[in-house]
């Protein structure tokens, strides 16, 4: 059986729709260069703005000549592919019904979502060493369930100290602190739904500052030890991905319908100083 009404656009945007429902870290990135990349390997050249020196103004008296600007320029790379690739038997004769292809592309979505969510976690590596509160060899211990809500605040510290905007601030956190969270009235009282329920993204509250979002990709030495909790702002991750084939066919040696897509995408922690990093043993 072919499939019927194929429309390559059609199904790659139902992909890649599935993909950002799955993101957590890849929802608090910056994402402004994503309509850029076309193939893998594309490279799309990030500029940054030195500082601008500010002179006092006198009456009657000559301004100093324009300075010349100064930047930096980065390079986001589209240096990861990821496919899936799957078949419908058609001796199945549930395949005649239009949502089985359907659930299997959804499934295909949050497979490529998952493997590109554990990529933007990994990121945090280039962080530099004074925006870490632990490390792997000495882990933060909580003392106790209220603890959870002074890590944030001492998260939120380390980005005051950098500098970093109050607008946008994000913290991704794994399950079991957001357990602790929900135990604490500072949290629960905030006053907004995420504090009650899980929202679009992994939102699931504000707190000390912060979006707090959850994700079981948060990194870790194992189930119980040195969890990565990442903090930042908008600025902090760059992010782009893009579905740049989606192919329908029937394989040659089945009778079948199948299904094949590939997915590129490329990340970077642009700006290190904005992100610090809580080293934590599970409680």
């Amino acid at each position: 059986m072919a499939i019927d009404n194929f429309i390559p656009a059609v199904w790659a945007a139902r992909i890649l729709q599935n993909l950002h429902k799955r993101l957590v870290y890849g929802n608090v990135a910056n994402r402004d260069y994503e309509g850029e990349i076309t193939a893998y390997g594309d490279r799309v050249k990030i500029n940054s703005i030195g500082a601008i020196t500010i002179g006092n103004y006198q009456k009657n008296t000559d301004i100093a000549s324009p300075e010349t600007l100064t930047g930096a320029q980065q390079e986001l790379v589209i240096d990861q592919a990821k496919y899936f690739n799957f078949q419908i038997d058609n001796i199945d004769k549930a395949q005649q019904k239009p949502k089985v292809m359907s659930e299997a592309t959804r499934e295909a979505g949050y497979g490529l979502g998952d493997a590109t969510d554990r990529y933007i976690a990994s990121l945090y590596t280039d962080t530099p060493a004074g925006n870490f509160i632990g490390s792997d060899t000495a882990p933060t211990v909580l003392a106790n369930a209220d603890d959870a809500y002074a890590k944030l605040v001492a998260l939120s510290v380390k980005l005051d100290e950098a500098n970093v905007p109050n607008v946008g601030r994000w913290v991704i956190v794994p399950s079991w602190f957001h357990a602790l969270l929900l135990l604490d009235k500072r949290f629960t009282s905030s006053g907004n739904a995420g504090a009650d329920t899980a929202l679009y993204g992994g939102l699931v509250g504000t707190a000390a500052g912060f979006s707090i979002y959850m994700s079981n990709n948060v990194p870790s030495t194992n189930a119980t030890t040195a969890f990565k909790i990442q903090a930042g702002y908008a600025g902090t991750l760059s992010f782009a991905a893009q579905i740049i084939d989606v192919i329908a066919y029937n394989p040659e040696k089945r009778f079948a319908d199948a299904l094949k897509g590939l997915n590129v995408y490329g990340a970077k922690l642009v700006r290190p100083s904005t992100m610090a990093v809580l080293v934590v043993n599970r409680l």
